[in-house]
């Protein structure tokens, strides 16, 4: 194979990554923003509470610096879950081709990967459990990661 013809589907898989990304990133900050506003969170404050995790607590007076931090975290998260969604599918078809089940299962992966790997490593470190706020949390992430991610990868791909 010369490179010519591999940079079809190099160029797909790039475009995979930045459709699923992008919708991810897009899907779940209004998911956030819906749910936690309706126990009362504010975006600004939500989003300075993402940027957190590298910042700590500071990040509640960093002011709009620390909110774009948060977006931006928010959104090198969602490009990361993305990335390796569509790499993982050049190795394994199955995820593209059962890309519900597949995306169903990869949105759980993900929140338990942020929440047992990702936060208690952060600056924000292990949060108390609540039962409540896991299943909410798997719910969106079914459905603006696991979900997004996988119908995006499966309709770049096979384009």
């Amino acid at each position: 194979m010369n490179a010519t013809s591999s940079a079809p589907g190099h160029r797909n898989a790039l475009a995979a990554i930045f459709w699923a990304g992008l919708l991810c990133g897009v899907f779940d900050i209004i998911a956030a923003f819906v749910v936690y506003g309706a126990f009362g969170l504010k975006p600004i404050p939500l989003l300075q509470g993402i940027a957190s995790g590298i910042l700590g607590e500071r990040a509640r007076d960093g002011g709009l610096a620390t909110v774009a931090l948060g977006l931006l975290c928010h959104f090198v998260i969602a490009y990361g879950a993305a990335t390796v969604y569509v790499v993982a599918s050049r190795f394994v078809p199955f995820l593209v081709e059962h890309a519900v089940p597949s995306g169903i299962l990869y949105g759980i992966a993900v929140y338990f990967f942020m929440n047992d790997v990702v936060l208690p490593l952060s600056a924000i470190g292990r949060r108390p459990f609540s039962l409540q706020f896991m299943l909410i949390g798997v719910a969106i992430h079914i459905f603006t990661v696991g979900l997004t991610i996988a119908l995006t990868a499966r309709r770049v791909l096979m384009s």
